[in-house]
């Protein structure tokens, strides 16, 4: 499973121009699930994102998570990240999971965030969005859940 996380001070994600989830400060994570994906990478995916201390303290230092500030989650699945560009000039997307797999995935893991009380918004699984964001810092990160299992 791979997520890119943006600190955001606010997102939206819209479809044929409505739109159709959206959040003020927070993160954004697209998320891609891989073909071998099981049930032990959404747990780990999800606890180290709604966990990851990547919001400033009162000093300034990033030391504060999501579950401590109380900010929302902007979730969209990208099954692009798992694009593979090592040959030819057209990515390879044979690692990703197929829907089937993926949007049940997809919904756990969102599941899972709401579970931590965290105000979430989403993107529509399989359809062509477009995604707003303002980046906040910048703040961007790249999780793979493959670097640790």
């Amino acid at each position: 499973m791979r997520a890119v996380v943006q600190r955001v001070s606010q997102a939206s994600v819209s479809i044929r121009g409505e739109t159709v989830g959206s959040i003020g400060p927070g993160l954004v994570v697209l998320l891609g699930i891989h073909n071998e994906d099981t049930e032990q990478e959404i747990k780990w995916m999800t606890d180290k994102i709604v966990h990851l201390r990547i919001f400033e303290d009162e000093s300034g230092k990033m030391n504060r998570s999501l579950v401590d500030i109380g900010k929302e989650m902007l979730i969209v699945s990208q099954f692009t990240l798992y694009g593979d560009c090592r040959k030819g000039r057209r990515p390879g997307y044979s690692s990703a999971a197929p829907p089937e797999k993926a949007e049940p995935m997809y919904r756990k893991f969102i599941e899972l965030v709401k579970k931590h009380k965290i105000k979430t918004a989403t993107g529509q699984f399989q359809e062509m969005m477009e995604v707003s964001i303002t980046n906040s810092g910048p703040v961007t990160l790249l999780l793979d859940s493959d670097k640790i299992f």
